[in-house]
């Protein structure tokens, strides 16, 4: 995760339509038999935007597909990306809960199946069926099966043949490269990633098991193919349709308007970790601006009449709507809009009663009892899904109370208390006096004085940890020069990493920081220090646009073609992010254009991936590779 990733909301994968998926071909394919035929099955590695997706298909090959406007895909299976449907069951083969899609019987009351047993033809034939993609989503209703046509689907498969993938990391327990297995069975790959991986007996004896879908991992190729269930192929979903990446657990999207309607205070608070604060963003306080994008982590992009775009973590923006009113069959007569805050039942008896019929209970809500959520979306009965302890749930509306409107009102409060003095008050009520937890905030807050305050009492620890960060990392993304100074007098680690591999480098890369990397840089911090996703700060600068510190970095003598872990270089970042001005810059300071990344792709073959003939053109004239295959031009 990038540099300030959060203990909060933000997921590092997409859930539906998500990493992992297996998929087949969609209704506008237009790609020959890359896939190696109809019905032939992949694995969704990674997404180039919303509208690009890279599968990398059981035969080995590997290419870049439409998922918006054109639906090159449909999902097979999401199970393998750990969707699943807490609180059922299916009916038949009493799997619970529910991973992958959910299909619920539109005749029989309460009966459910799951993709298996759908596609086994299990329960009657003539029955419609309502299509669930994941928790909360919308119901698509279907044409009775009997109706409908099936497909047998081929690919890693019990019986099939494979040798290792492009993501073998096994060393030779296949016997060596090239060496043969046979598929004995799909297993699980862990608990929280059903049917994601193949379980192979190889020609040598050896016994293992192998990922296929588990995080978009290929650890296997196929060489003859096995058949396995067949399925009803217009009844699956189409990969993009929902919308991947557009629309995140908090329930904005692409051409909303929004407000930052919160203190200050709290607004940079809840900026550490999704992008920092920065001096310009004043102009966001009380001005409308429109959510452009929406990053991978589900932090949001928002573009103001400026014409500048800021990131924000969607729990400071407010969206700016006509609130659908929904009355609840409440005694108390609630009604609720998108946005407001809500406190859940404390009653554990009572909510159980409650949740029957409305997203039924699970025992992982318990943490939620008595906790106040933010409502992120209204069914059309009523029903309320309700972002709580990061985590999101369905709840009847009988089982919530509202304690502040979407509009920042508090509901019987004549002195019209906003909501800011709310959140305010229960941020408040979280300071533990902990002398760390002090350093940390006035560090992130930039207040040098009384960082050097904290420092002086015995007690402090110039590298101790609040919210996962210590002060340096807070203050090197905020960018408070004077802050760092102190520290470092006070002999900071530059090198202590947080729980996604960041260090203080990082947190000055996604906070667009050049004049902070460069004091870091003096004090002798490793500019090419990987995160866990094996990025450096460059890849982060590169991906988040931030030129100044691209220059910085790459003048102060930082590497500038270390891979991460899908393989990608600065330079593939660049390619991806369209950024010509951080191309020229790493191609003057001699970026490796020969390195591929996992997918088999060098820059040049990038480039022409992502359809840029100028890109391509500059490329080939400094290339020493100029083979890019005609298949990919062809995709041009």
């Amino acid at each position: 995760m990038e540099a300030g990733a959060s203990t909060g909301t933000r997921t590092t994968r997409f859930m539906m339509e998500g990493v992992g998926a297996r998929v087949i071909r969609g209704p506008e394919w237009k790609w020959g038999k890359q896939d190696g035929g109809e019905g032939h099955v992949g694995t969704v590695r990674n997404f180039e935007s919303p509208e690009e997706v890279v599968v990398v298909w059981d035969n080995g090959t590997a290419a870049n597909y439409r998922c918006s406007g054109a639906f090159d895909l449909r999902i097979l299976d999401s199970a393998p990306t750990g969707v699943k449907h807490d609180g059922t069951m299916c009916d038949t083969c009493r799997q619970q809960p529910i991973f992958g899609i959910r299909w619920k019987c539109a005749e029989c009351g309460n009966y459910d199946l799951c993709s298996i047993c759908y596609h086994g033809d299990k329960h009657h034939l003539r029955h419609r069926f309502f299509r669930i993609a994941t928790p909360g989503s919308e119901r698509v209703l279907l044409e009775p099966r009997r109706k409908s046509k099936k497909i047998a689907i081929r690919g890693i498969f019990p019986g099939a043949r494979v040798v290792r993938g492009v993501d073998w990391q096994w060393e030779d327990q296949d016997g060596g490269n090239g060496r043969r297995g046979k598929v004995n069975e799909i297993q699980d790959w862990s608990a929280a990633s059903p049917r994601s991986a193949a379980y192979v007996i190889w020609d040598n004896g050896a016994k293992n098991l192998y990922r296929v879908g588990f995080e978009g991992m290929a650890d296997l190729k196929v060489v003859n193919d096995a058949k396995g269930q067949t399925v009803y192929r217009d009844h699956l979903p189409l990969l993009g349709e929902q919308g991947p990446g557009r629309t995140g657990p908090h329930g904005l999207q692409i051409g909303d308007q929004v407000n930052v309607d919160l203190e200050l205070e709290i607004v940079q608070s809840l900026q550490h970790g999704h992008g920092g604060w920065t001096d310009g963003m004043f102009e966001c306080l009380g001005t409308t601006g429109t959510v452009v994008g929406i990053d991978e982590d589900h932090d949001i992009v928002v573009s103001y009449p400026s014409g500048n775009r800021w990131t924000f973590n969607p729990a400071v923006l407010t969206k700016v709507q006509i609130p659908v009113p929904v009355t609840s069959s409440s005694s108390d007569n609630q009604t609720f809009a998108v946005g407001d805050l809500v406190q859940i039942c404390h009653d554990i008896e009572k909510i159980k009663l409650l949740q029957r019929g409305h997203g039924e209970w699970a025992e992982a809500m318990a943490p939620t009892l008595g906790k106040i959520g933010r409502v992120q979306q209204i069914y059309h009965d009523g029903d309320l899904k309700v972002e709580v302890c990061s985590t999101s749930w369905t709840y009847n509306p009988q089982a919530v109370t509202k304690v502040a409107s979407s509009d920042g009102s508090v509901p019987g409060n004549s002195s019209g208390e906003r909501l800011s003095a709310l959140l305010k008050k229960l941020f408040e009520t979280h300071v533990s006096g902990d002398v760390n937890e002090e350093l940390v905030k006035t560090a992130a807050n930039g207040d040098a004085a009384k960082c050097e305050e904290c420092l002086k009492r015995p007690e402090a620890d110039v590298n101790g940890v609040f919210a996962g960060h210590t002060a340096l990392q807070a203050a090197s993304q905020n960018g408070h020069l004077e802050v760092i100074k102190i520290l470092l007098r006070y002999k900071a680690d530059v090198e202590i990493e947080d729980k996604d591999g960041d260090r203080a480098v990082h947190h000055a890369a996604f906070g667009d920081e050049p004049g902070v990397m460069a004091l870091l840089a003096g004090a002798g911090a490793d500019l090419n220090a990987r995160n866990k996703r094996r990025q450096t700060a460059l890849h982060i600068a590169v991906n988040k646009g931030h030129a100044g510190v691209v220059r910085t970095l790459l003048e102060l003598g930082c590497h500038p073609s270390l891979q991460d872990s899908e393989g990608d270089t600065p330079l593939h970042d660049a390619i991806s992010k369209k950024r010509d001005d951080m191309l020229a810059l790493l191609l003057d300071h001699a970026a490796d254009i020969t390195l591929t990344n996992n997918n088999g792709f060098n820059a040049l073959h990038h480039a022409a991936l992502r359809g840029n003939p100028r890109i391509v053109e500059k490329f080939s004239l400094r290339s020493t590779d100029r083979r890019v295959s005609f298949a990919i031009f062809l995709r041009l």
